[in-house]
């Protein structure tokens, strides 16, 4: 990518290959287009072989000819480098001939296949190492009397990302303004800032483009190549995600590809086309890889793009803050779509939850306008579904302060958010802080929604829930009872709130002693459930789980074996083996089989489960403790049946 340093090292090179006699003659030409390569060469063709200076091309094929070994001469020892190619085709019949005297050095930020060949080594120039990036910082400081505590000259170089011209801009702007590491790292972190604020007048080492410069030249040719018009408007979405890897369905998708054909940047006919296509999408995406504005790998396809952190900066600065809200609006989108209902691929699921915390980052504002987008409740919702119930308690809580300063505290969305709360609160072990915060909501619902609203409905739901795991078996009965002729009456009896109001009925009827009766009114659910939502959705599947418990209570514990056993397979193929709700089916499998009698099959199921809890869920999870608890208490059940009173807890 540019501000590597290439043209640094072709330099050193050079001087040093000239320094120590190993060369008779050194050309440096641009190559940025085919007309100063001709016009460097061409003068070359007139100082050493007397060519027409009238007629540059011819000038510049003598030149080329006059390199071409020759058996009656003396051999010519030549160092050829051409710096800055822009387009491999600008080298067609300008190559310097094979010698085995001479040695051609390119430059250049394309990766085409074009400038491969026989006898040509491709030497590929990444970011300076950590080391070598504090090392430059501590040198250049030190040559005009600065020092810098180590700590902070580390978070700098991690700042800019180890890219040296970037690091060049910080050491320049440091020794001409006299300001600390930590108050320069300030004003990066500033999004008001931008690079060219951030950029002394001259660079050092002769380097004399600032980085937003630099890249804005390899984005105006990245757009000229097919489809013409598409690489800046998707460097405009990928700049506002994950620098460390966007997944490729969320920047080639419907909502991708309708940004792309709505700012098409191309000028003439083939301007603001009707449709732009997934594979014209991957084609603007290889556009910015040749132009090494982007690395995208379509073989990692969950981080199929990574973009320097610099180069998506130096893109969000072009942008004005309309263009910015709008194009964040659209990256919401775009993750949204891409964003599936079920996260059974939890490697996609991370992805998508990185990528939209650097939305966050980068323009957090215009989520909240003109009202809360749905990406910000789908990263609570995904990073509680994943096990993270106290990141989900502290998002949503941040979510909620939030949409309160943003919308007002009666705001619908900020309802949303403290219901979101109150809900992960009693999922992360605070049951009580959960009916206290449900308790408190729900006047605010009515007042607002009015009583037969669905989301009124909702938090006299998860309220009731709350209230029976927080003990009060007889109230959340009571509570739901009530509840299911309104859901009834206003959503209709086959509406999954319906459903899920009867689930949770069952459940808690169960609970307050009337096992029967819970697993009369699941086995009547059921066929409603797989009817409605399908046999294979997580609610379905909820459904057939709680069944199998209630059986096993009512004293069937071999009947809730062989129900778990049968889902289980369906839970990992619908799920996946490490989502929570997997997990949940493998220790109730485990511990009904220790009921049934089999306690040594329970401590061999627990067994090998916990340290799969562990990875996914952390030490501390309720569910975590929960499994050592019951591994504990089969393993001790194990040792009273081989007669052994000994355990390992």
């Amino acid at each position: 990518m540019g501000g590597v340093g290439k043209t640094q090292l072709a330099a050193d090179f050079a001087r040093s290959a000239w320094d120590t006699h190993g060369l008779d003659l050194l050309v440096w030409a641009t190559a940025s287009g085919r007309s100063p390569l001709v016009s460097g060469y061409a003068q070359a063709g007139i100082e050493l072989c007397r060519a027409d200076p009238n007629d540059l091309e011819q000038a510049a094929r003598s030149f080329l000819a006059w390199l071409a070994p020759k058996s009656a001469a003396s051999p010519c020892r030549w160092l050829i480098v051409l710096d800055d190619v822009a387009d491999p085709a600008d080298l067609h019949g300008l190559w310097p001939p094979a010698s085995p005297h001479g040695q051609t050095l390119v430059t250049t930020r394309r990766r085409d296949a074009a400038l491969a060949g026989e006898g040509r080594h491709l030497l590929k120039v990444g970011l300076f190492s950590e080391d070598e990036a504090i090392a430059y910082l501590t040198m250049s400081l030190a040559a005009h009397g600065r020092t810098e505590p180590t700590g902070q000259l580390t978070a700098l170089a991690a700042d800019l990302g180890h890219l040296a011209l970037a690091l060049a801009q910080a050491a320049a702007y440091l020794i001409d303004s006299g300001e600390t590491v930590a108050a320069y790292r300030d004003l990066l972190a500033d999004r008001t800032t931008t690079l060219t604020d951030l950029a002394p007048d001259a660079l050092p080492d002769g380097q004399a483009l600032a980085l937003a410069a630099a890249w804005s030249l390899s984005v105006n040719r990245a757009d000229t190549l097919r489809p013409a018009g598409l690489a800046r408007p998707m460097l405009h979405l990928a700049a506002l995600l994950d620098a460390n890897g966007i997944p490729q369905d969320v920047l080639t998708g419907g909502v991708a590809c309708a940004h792309l054909a709505a700012h098409h940047s191309a000028t003439g006919p083939t301007a603001h086309p009707a449709t732009v296509s997934r594979p014209d999408a991957v084609r603007a995406l290889r556009a910015l890889h040749r132009l090494s504005l982007i690395d995208h790998r379509p073989d990692a396809p969950h981080q199929a793009v990574r973009v320097h952190q610099l180069i998506q900066r130096a893109t969000r600065d072009t942008l004005t803050p309309g263009q910015r809200d709008q194009y964040a609006r659209t990256a919401a989108d775009a993750l949204i779509a891409a964003w599936p209902e079920i996260e059974r691929d939890t490697a996609l699921a991370q992805a998508l939850r990185a990528n939209t915390d650097a939305l966050i980052r980068h323009a957090e504002d215009a989520l909240y306008r003109p009202d809360v987008h749905d990406v910000l409740g789908r990263l609570g919702q995904s990073l509680g579904d994943s096990g993270q119930v106290n990141a989900a308690v502290t998002y949503f809580q941040h979510l909620t302060d939030t949409t309160t300063l943003q919308l007002g505290p009666s705001h619908p969305n900020t309802l949303n958010t403290r219901h979101n709360l109150a809900y992960w609160r009693g999922e992360a072990g605070d049951v009580a802080g959960a009916v206290a915060a449900l308790t408190e909501l729900l006047p605010d619902r009515v007042r607002v929604l009015g009583k037969d609203h669905p989301r009124t409905l909702n938090t006299r739901h998860s309220l009731a829930y709350w209230r029976g795991e927080a003990g009060d078996v007889a109230g959340a009965v009571a509570a739901l009872t009530e509840l299911l002729p309104d859901r009834v009456r206003l959503l209709g009896k086959d509406h999954p709130h319906t459903l899920a109001t009867r689930h949770s009925l069952a459940y808690w009827r169960g609970q307050a002693g009337d096992a029967v009766g819970a697993v009369a009114a699941l086995t009547e659910l059921l066929p409603d459930m797989a009817r409605v939502l399908g046999k294979d959705h997580p609610d379905t599947l909820n459904t057939r789980h709680t069944l199998a418990s209630w059986r096993g209570r009512a004293g069937d514990a071999v009947g809730a074996v062989a129900g778990l056993a049968e889902l289980l397979p369906v839970v990992v193929r619908v799920l996946g083996e490490d989502h929570p709700h997997t997990l949940n089916t493998r220790h109730s499998l485990a511990s009904w089989r220790g009921h049934a009698g089999d306690a040594v099959g329970a401590v061999a199921g627990l067994a090998e489960l916990l340290p799969v809890v562990v990875r996914v869920l952390g030490e501390d999870h309720p569910h975590t403790l929960a499994t050592r608890h019951n591994l504990a208490h089969w393993r001790e059940r194990a040792g009273d049946v081989a007669g052994d009173q000994t355990t390992d807890w």
